[in-house]
């Protein structure tokens, strides 16, 4: 189990904060509602949006390189 609190948790939330955020710009109604503030609180999500969707390879490999962290080191 991964603490929030702890910089792996932090990491594993960040990742999955942006997978999620990227694949909810690809949802049409979603994608109207939810990431059309680009300022604000509301901001953040479309900020991890465009995180995802532009840096998708980094992200996938990082997403690959925490799992088998979390599973079999830690």
């Amino acid at each position: 189990m991964t603490n929030v609190y702890s910089f792996d948790g932090l990491l594993v939330f960040g990742l999955l904060f942006i997978c999620t955020c990227a694949y909810l710009k690809k949802v049409p109604r979603l994608n109207k509602w939810l990431l059309s503030e680009k300022k604000g609180v509301w901001g953040v999500f479309y900020k991890a949006a465009v995180i995802g969707t532009r840096l998708h390879v980094p992200v996938a490999l990082s997403c690959l390189v925490t799992g088998v962290y979390v599973l079999f080191i830690k």
